[in-house]
């Protein structure tokens, strides 16, 4: 066994039971003990190692937690310290700087601001318009990953820190900068948990760096 870890799941709204499996199940492949906190309250974020940010509905889920203004403070404050965090589909969307939508153009979302990216919501049109399909993700093995698209939005520009990992018809899907994940997808929706696995190596490694 490994060191014990806290990983959160921001709890509010969204795929939260997803991602509280696929953890626990990646947590069991990977043979790391660690607790997964299901986060609402602002003692609930002071502890953790790592936090996701589920998909589900990007505007609930940013009002929700910024009418509680010392959370989201807390959250913006210990992702500037290096706390690591994965977006998927609305969390991407929240992590960003900037956030477009298809129909609307610019909006008035309140967002993290963390992750230097420019999104472009629902770029792969409604409920309706679901797909899956196979992505190249280098970082996680030669293995395709099947991607589950729901409203995703899409990457539409990126600052010089930003790593790309990942792109569907020439369109960017997944990045990463530093300590912070964002996929336009929803791996917790899949039975292929390299994406959780990877997160959680990056929290260890975060961890260990720390207590260096």
């Amino acid at each position: 066994m490994k060191d014990n870890l806290k990983i959160g799941i921001l709890s509010v709204q969204g795929d939260i039971e997803e991602n509280f499996n696929a953890v626990k199940e990646a947590l069991k492949q990977l043979d790391i003990t660690g607790e997964i906190i299901n986060v609402k309250e602002y003692n609930e974020m002071q502890n953790i190692d790592g936090l996701i940010i589920p998909g589900g509905e990007s505007t609930v889920i940013s009002t929700l937690i910024s009418l509680k203004h010392s959370i989201w403070e807390l959250l913006k404050n210990k992702i500037n310290e290096g706390l690591p965090v994965m977006g998927t589909c609305a969390g991407l969307i929240i992590l960003s700087k900037r956030a477009q939508d298809k129909t609307i153009g610019k909006t008035k979302q309140k967002l993290l601001e963390s992750l230097d990216i420019t999104v472009e919501r629902n770029a792969f049109g409604r409920q309706h318009e679901s797909f899956e399909t196979d992505l190249d993700i280098p970082i996680i093995g030669e293995k395709p990953f099947r991607a589950i698209f729901i409203r995703g939005p899409i990457v539409k520009e990126i600052g010089k820190d930003v790593e790309i990992l990942a792109k569907y018809n020439d369109e960017i899907v997944a990045v990463k900068q530093e300590n912070l994940i964002g996929t336009s997808f929803h791996p917790e929706l899949t039975e292929d948990i390299r994406l959780h696995s990877y997160f959680i190596q990056t929290i260890l490694k975060n961890k260990g760096n720390l207590q260096n």
